[in-house]
């Protein structure tokens, strides 16, 4: 798998679209199209009758199916998908977890090849929320599953905080304008935190308020970018001041490790 750093977005003059489907309470599952055809690719298909409406009203083709990692409310949609398609499709997914039906299993790979599209998707390994959490990128489009959240990260089930700094700096070195297609409107709930820890940040302030307005008129956060996450996000700023001198502050000790206020942040976060 490949170090984002050295990932550079590609390009091309059929350009793919990304459109939400809403399911459960708030994930998202993302449809990857491009305008010369009908075939889809979706990101996380925790739920398949919403998908399945989504084809049947657009008209599309389901072309293939990227999982990110092994919760149930990321791949539960996957029987009953094979189930209803009348061809067979690609469904990729991290080799080294345990998902059911994955016909590509990712491992060393740097990128795969998507039939139905005339961009790859580089894989980016990232370790924290599971072991074998891996996101796609493609083009200028990162699907990042439950590693990062707009304001917030995914909570840390499997692996260590050091492996989920890690992965969050992997992101962080993308280009600026890399869209960020999380896996749960977690946006609003995310920010709440954000603004407690960062009590300064003015862009995080107005974020939270354009955020709001959003969710009012019923629509999603998402995507960020890369740039908005380096300016409002907690979890990618722990090498700064503010940061520091904040969750210094709440646990009464001084630390400028940024790995371990990391460490110290995600624990404030899962007890706020």
């Amino acid at each position: 798998m490949q170090d984002a750093q050295s990932l550079v977005p590609q390009s091309s003059s059929d350009s793919i679209t990304v459109t939400p489907i809403s399911a459960f309470d708030d994930n998202y599952i993302w449809v990857i199209s491009q305008a010369s055809h009908s075939f889809v690719y979706v990101v996380d298909p925790g739920d398949a009758e919403v998908v399945i409406s989504h084809l049947e009203e657009h008209k599309q083709v389901l072309a293939g199916v990227l999982i990110t990692h092994h919760h149930e409310d990321h791949t539960g949609g996957l029987e009953r998908l094979i189930e209803y398609t009348d061809h067979e499709f690609d469904i990729f997914g991290p080799k080294n977890e345990n998902i059911a039906h994955v016909t590509t299993p990712i491992s060393t790979q740097t990128e795969v090849t998507l039939s139905k599209l005339t961009s790859k998707a580089k894989i980016i390994s990232v370790p924290g929320h599971t072991l074998g959490h891996i996101a796609y990128l493609i083009e200028s489009h990162l699907f990042c599953g439950d590693t990062l959240f707009s304001g917030g990260c995914g909570r840390i089930f499997e692996g260590t905080a050091e492996q989920m700094h890690h992965s969050l700096q992997a992101f962080a070195k993308l280009p600026l304008n890399t869209q960020v297609y999380c896996a749960h409107e977690y946006t609003l709930s995310n920010l709440k935190f954000a603004l407690a820890v960062d009590t300064e940040n003015e862009a995080l302030a107005a974020h939270n308020t354009d955020c709001i307005a959003q969710r009012e008129l019923g629509k999603p956060t998402l995507p960020s970018s890369i740039g908005q996450e380096l300016s409002i996000n907690p979890f990618l700023r722990c090498h700064t001041q503010a940061i520091q001198r904040s969750v210094s502050n709440h646990f009464e000790v001084n630390h400028s490790d940024n790995v371990t206020v990391f460490g110290l942040l995600r624990q404030w976060k899962d007890n706020f």
